[in-house]
């Protein structure tokens, strides 16, 4: 019996179409979950393998980042839609299975693509990566969810939220439990605010790059990009912001290092430790927490135009790697070492402005990272917090009496921010640090609703920036 006959008894075989954005969707999803990989970093080299290889024209690159990052982005509602379809715990059904049901249930309820394509194109996605059986499975459970549209099914499989408020925002909004207890707990207020907190760490984020000083200026940039590929930034006067669809790294800028990535929260915390006053020397910074390069690269070009020398520290060295490829090309004397901030090389007290973007949960860029979420654990927490308190223990050490230090993280969890620097401050865990608070607020001029101070938390859905915090201290003896 040949094969086609013994696929189908008493009819013909059709054998599945090959749809490449919807392949490389689902390969892009399979590696988030099987490598614990960033699709950040996984989409891009697929993206241009496919390009390369002719498949894949704009449209179809746009098609696929939305298909990888809203299912991710929206993971937590999913399962549960998914979950109310299926007779078994979800937990039963294989991964590969549950992400190209995802993928079919975020081209149902969250884009515009026609119900009949959705699925469709969903079956004949599982008949090329999972057989013939199990795209049957898929069928079924997608024909459920196309019954109705995204408010209906939240509706029914979200708690109402009069009775569990916490777990009823984590459904619709699509963020674990504890990761909304969490975020609310460091926003404080009412509903509107975490609710609009959670949407916007569910919306696709503005590429904004980072003119770097003395190479470029924000308005050369924009020039090169033209009104209908550029926009100002909102707030940092390096920013520059691109329109949908753009390419940074089509940007001769971008690759000749004169502009990079960076988002503007970013470079918001990078400026005001640069401008914090001083008393004295200004001659030698420190970043001891430099990887991947960001903060460094925009550090070390205002270090630059004062005459100052910067130090980029990084512990690991492909990051350290990542720091000097960033650096390359800065007009101004820096140097890059492979080194680890909480047993450093340096002598005490050398500095007169030192950076510590610590290690953190990263809970302020769901918005870039959205896998993030689901990856994360509460007691991921307790891993970091003796790292984030050496790494300032040992960078107010390394200041001079009336440096500056400035504390970041990219999260906004109280357990990452504000208790940190109280704890080394109040002498928790270790000897009291002989600092002081200065207070953030002023060094970010123009920026709105950053709080009672002295630190500074920004917001996504109220700077439009990543979460980022930044505490400024002033050693005092």
């Amino acid at each position: 019996m040949n094969e086609q006959a013994r696929r189908s008894p008493g009819k013909s075989y059709r054998r599945p179409k090959k749809d490449p954005v919807r392949i490389l969707a689902f390969e892009a999803l399979r590696a988030v979950d099987e490598r614990a990989a960033y699709a950040n970093l996984v989409l891009p080299p697929l993206l241009k393998k496919a390009r390369e290889a002719g498949d894949f024209d704009t449209r179809d690159a746009a098609l696929a980042t939305e298909l990888v990052y809203g299912t991710l982005r929206r993971q937590g509602t999913y399962d549960a839609i998914i979950s109310a379809c299926i007779d078994r715990p979800l937990r039963q059904v294989d991964p590969p299975v549950l992400d190209v049901l995802a993928l079919g249930a975020h081209q149902l309820l969250g884009t515009r693509i026609p119900t009949h394509a959705a699925v469709s194109a969903s079956v004949e996605l599982a008949r090329v990566v999972l057989g013939d059986g199990r795209a049957k499975f898929v069928n079924a459970v997608l024909r459920k969810i196309s019954r109705d549209d995204l408010d209906t099914w939240v509706e029914r499989v979200a708690p109402p939220y009069d009775e569990d408020a916490e777990d009823h925002l984590a459904v619709v909004h699509s963020h674990p439990r504890w990761v909304v207890s969490a975020l609310w707990d460091a926003l404080g207020g009412g509903r509107g605010g975490i609710e609009d907190l959670l949407e916007a760490d569910n919306e696709r984020p503005e590429v904004t790059l980072v003119a770097r000083p003395g190479r470029i200026s924000a308005d050369d940039l924009l020039d090169t990009l033209g009104e209908e590929s550029g926009l100002p930034g909102r707030w940092s006067p390096y920013a520059v912001r691109l329109t949908e669809g753009g390419e940074p790294g089509a940007i001769d800028a971008v690759r000749d290092g004169r502009a990079g990535v960076q988002d503007e929260g970013s470079q918001l915390v990078a400026l005001a430790l640069a401008d914090a006053p001083l008393d004295g020397t200004d001659e030698r910074w420190l970043d001891g927490c430099a990887g991947p390069g960001g903060k460094a690269a925009l550090l070390a070009a205002l270090a630059a135009e004062r005459g100052a020398h910067l130090l980029a520290a990084e512990k690991q060295p492909h990051r350290a790697r990542l720091v000097e490829r960033a650096l390359a090309g800065n007009p101004g004397p820096y140097q890059v070492i492979t080194a680890d901030g909480t047993r450093p090389p340096w002598r005490p007290g050398v500095f007169d402005r030192v950076l510590v973007d610590v290690p953190c949960t990263g809970l302020g860029a769901l918005r870039r990272r959205p896998e993030a979420r689901w990856r994360r654990r509460p007691e991921d927490l307790e891993g970091f917090a003796p790292l984030q308190r050496s790494l300032l223990r040992e960078a107010l050490k390394a200041v001079r009496v009336g440096g500056v230090v400035g504390y970041a993280t990219c999260s906004p969890h109280l357990a990452e921010t504000r208790t940190v620097v109280d704890d080394v401050l109040k002498g928790r865990g270790g000897p009291a640090a002989e600092a002081e608070w200065v207070d953030a607020r002023p060094l970010m001029p123009g920026v709105s609703a950053l709080g009672d101070g002295p630190d500074v938390q920004l917001w996504p859905h109220v700077h439009g920036t990543d979460a980022m915090y930044l505490a400024l201290l002033r050693r005092t003896a």
